[in-house]
């Protein structure tokens, strides 16, 4: 088995499926989710670092989590006070979990779509500030949701996160500027602007 599937593969083990929401009016609380196949919640650590660097820009934004499995990227800025989370989940048993979480933590603004990130982007698009690419690490798919994101998805100076194994090679869209890239264990990330913009004082 390569070190990618290794990664892709990798569950919580038995009993330690929860997560912990790291900030905002939500910190500190747990939240269970399901074993599935490639489900890897961001560590704390990991969050902790995206949060710290999109911070000042959440407040009243539109976020889309289009892989959003145990929902720590999305309930995590939802706790941060973003004004809209919309969640994508293709798993019918992880949707299942999300929606109880949703209740639990009486968050309206955020909303569940137990649906395919391929499909709901071939919907009229409503524009986001701020979207959350963490697919499965089997999952081929990202260059097709690059095309379709780019269909009328972003606003001007969107924020994008992206998580994928340790050596992913990607090609982004023209418009798309690198604010942020970081490798942390088996992953990498990198945080991106939309829009042929001066980044050099965006982001700290």
């Amino acid at each position: 088995m390569s070190k990618k599937q290794r990664v892709a593969t990798r569950t919580s083990a038995g009993g330690s499926n929860r997560l912990r929401i790291i900030g905002g009016r939500w910190r500190g609380r747990k939240l269970s989710f399901p074993d599935a196949l490639g489900l890897r919640p961001t560590g704390d650590r990991l969050r902790e670092t995206l949060f710290n660097w999109l911070q000042p820009y959440l407040a009243e934004g539109r976020c889309l989590d289009l892989f959003a499995g145990s929902g720590a990227l999305g309930f995590e800025a939802a706790s941060r006070a973003a004004a809209e989370v919309v969640m994508l989940e293709a798993n019918p048993q992880v949707a299942r979990s999300l929606a109880a979480n949703i209740e639990l933590l009486d968050a309206d603004q955020v909303q569940l779509q137990n649906m395919k990130a391929e499909h709901y982007l071939q919907q009229t698009p409503t524009p986001f500030d701020l979207v959350f690419l963490d697919p499965p690490f089997a999952f081929d798919i990202l260059p097709q949701i690059f095309v379709l994101l780019e269909q009328g998805w972003l606003a001007e100076g969107a924020l994008i996160y992206i998580e994928q194994p340790l050596r992913t090679q990607l090609v982004f869209p023209k418009s798309w500027q690198i604010l942020k890239e970081k490798r942390m264990g088996e992953v990498q990330v990198w945080l991106l602007e939309v829009g042929d913009l001066d980044v050099s004082g965006r982001l700290g």
